[in-house]
C-alpha cells in the first residue's frame, strides 16, 4: 500500500509542473567571462528552434539542469510547450558529521566533530527550509576534564521568505500548547543562503539572474558566476560544474560584512538517483559545507524524496509579531 500511495504521488506532482523555473525569483574578484544574454522564457531544447540561439551561459545552465534531470518537456495538447522545472520541493535524509564553527571547549582546542543525524525539507516557490538535526558525541572521543558525555543535541531550524525561527519540535507554535516557536530573525540571511547553494537552488538562481550571469573557465572546469538578490542582494555564487554538468563546488562571496559569516563553501559529489523509487531524478550523495576553510557538515545522503512531496511552512504568529517589532526599531 505504501508502494502504491507513493506511485499515486508522483503522478499527481507530475501533473501539477507547470511553471519554468518557478521560484527562481523569489531569492531574489569574479573571473572575467561570457556574459549571458538576456533569456526569456520560450523553453530550450534540441526540438526548439530557439535553441540555435542559446548563449554559452544559457547552454551551460541548461546542461546543469539536464544533469539533475530538472527540466522536463511537456506534450498537453499534442503540442511543445516550454520546459518546465520539476524539482521544486524535496526532502533529504542522511547522517554524517557536523561541528558549531567557532565555539570551543573547555580546553580552548576547537570543538570535535559530532555524529549527526540529518533530515532537510525544503521548497523554493516560497523559499523556505527546515534543518532537523540531531547531534551526538562521536565515538571514541575524549570527555572534557570534569564533564559528561553530552547528551544528544535535537535542533529544528526553520525558514520561510523573511522570517526565521527554531522548533522546539515539528509545527511548533502554530496551535496552543504545541512546542515552542522561538523568533531566529539574525539568521535569516544565512538560512537562506543555504537553500541557495544547492545544486538545485544554484539552477534556478543562475536562471534568474539573466545576463548578469557569467561563464569562465578555471583548470578546465566551466564556472558560472552570478549575483543573489532579494534578501541575499551583495552576495555572489560561484558554482563549478565538473564533465558530466553536474554542479560539484560552490562559493558565496560578499563585500559586505554582514554577510561574512555565512556559510562560503559546498562540494557536492556521488551523484546518483537516491529515490526510494526510482525516478531518474538525480541528488548529491555527499554533501560538505564549509565556513572559513572548516568543515561544518560533512553528510552521505541516505535517501531523497525530489518528486515534489506535500511540504508547508507555514510561519507561527510569534514570529510574525517578532519580526514586526524588529521592523518598527529599524
Amino acid at each position: 500500500m505504501r508502494t502504491n500511495a507513493r506511485i499515486l504521488k508522483l503522478l499527481v506532482a507530475s501533473a501539477a509542473m507547470t511553471l519554468i523555473f518557478q521560484g527562481a525569483s523569489a531569492q531574489t574578484g569574479s573571473p572575467q567571462g561570457t556574459q549571458g544574454a538576456k533569456r526569456k522564457n520560450t523553453g530550450v531544447g534540441v526540438d526548439n528552434p530557439s535553441s540555435r540561439n542559446m548563449s554559452e551561459v544559457d547552454k551551460t545552465i541548461k546542461a546543469a539542469a539536464d544533469a539533475l534531470n530538472m527540466a522536463r518537456w511537456s506534450g498537453v495538447g499534442g503540442g511543445r510547450l516550454p520546459e518546465v522545472d520539476v524539482v521544486n520541493r524535496m526532502e533529504i535524509w542522511g547522517a554524517g558529521t557536523s561541528s558549531v564553527f567557532g565555539q570551543a571547549n573547555a580546553s580552548g582546542a576547537t570543538r570535535p566533530s559530532f555524529k549527526t543525524e540529518y533530515h532537510v525539507a525544503l521548497g523554493y516557490n516560497p523559499p523556505a527550509m527546515r534543518v532537523e538535526i540531531t547531534r551526538s558525541n562521536p565515538e571514541g572521543s575524549a570527555q572534557t576534564a570534569g564533564a559528561s558525555r553530552a547528551a544528544a543535541q535535537h535542533t529544528i531550524e526553520t525558514v520561510r521568505d523573511t522570517y526565521a525561527w527554531n522548533e522546539s519540535e515539528l509545527g511548533a507554535g502554530l496551535e496552543p500548547g504545541r512546542g515552542v516557536a522561538t523568533p531566529a530573525m539574525s539568521e535569516v540571511d544565512q538560512r537562506l543562503l543555504q537553500l541557495w547553494i544547492l545544486p538545485w537552488g544554484v539552477v534556478k538562481a543562475a536562471f534568474a539572474a539573466g545576463d548578469k550571469t557569467n561563464i569562465s573557465t578555471e583548470n578546465g572546469a566551466r564556472v558560472l558566476t552570478f549575483p543573489l538578490s532579494g534578501p541575499l542582494a551583495g552576495v555572489t555564487l560561484k558554482a563549478t560544474l565538473d564533465a558530466k554538468n553536474f554542479i560539484t563546488k560552490v562559493e558565496a562571496h560578499s563585500d559586505n560584512p554582514k554577510l561574512a559569516g555565512m556559510i562560503a563553501e559546498a562540494d557536492y559529489s556521488d551523484y546518483a538517483d537516491h529515490g526510494e523509487i526510482l525516478t531518474d531524478l538525480e541528488s548529491p550523495g555527499r554533501i560538505v559545507e564549509k565556513q572559513g576553510g572548516t568543515t561544518v557538515l560533512d553528510i552521505q545522503v541516505k535517501m531523497a524524496d525530489l518528486n515534489n512531496p506535500y511540504l508547508v511552512f507555514p510561519v507561527p504568529d510569534t514570529v510574525k509579531k517578532a519580526s514586526a517589532e524588529l521592523i518598527q526599531k529599524r
